[in-house]
């Protein structure tokens, strides 16, 4: 593995880690985008962060590494629907953060491609 994928790896762990964490500490924000047609919205953001904390766990192991991106991938298609909802609300606060309509789309078009493909990248052995 080249040091750029390792150095990388190391990002993505960490990012999912505290991503899975937060959904713990501040749980508000994300039970607040979860859109209102999804059942059980409190029980689905604790899901989702126990998700991210096993799956950022599971890649720090080459053994499982290939299970975790995919696992990704498959969670971040899963939370598509609320960043279509997020664009449909927009604009609204989010705690500090003032989402537009511009922040949204770039969220949805930009930010979810890159982090498959990133969690993709870990699939290819070479």
């Amino acid at each position: 593995m080249t040091l750029l994928k390792k150095v990388t790896l190391v990002i993505l762990v960490i990012g999912y880690l505290l991503a899975g964490a937060n959904h713990f500490r501040a749980p508000e924000s994300y039970i607040r985008i979860i859109p209102p047609y999804i059942p059980l919205p409190k029980f689905m953001n604790l899901l989702a962060g126990i998700f991210e904390i096993l799956f950022g766990f599971l890649l720090i192991f080459k053994r499982t590494r290939i299970l975790a991106a995919l696992g990704i991938i498959l969670m971040l298609i899963a939370f598509l629907p609320v960043h279509i909802d997020m664009i449909i609300r927009a604009p609204f606060q989010l705690g500090e953060l003032y989402v537009t309509p511009l922040i949204a789309w770039i969220r949805l078009v930009v930010l979810q491609p890159l982090l498959i493909g990133w969690a993709w990248w870990y699939t290819r052995n070479k």
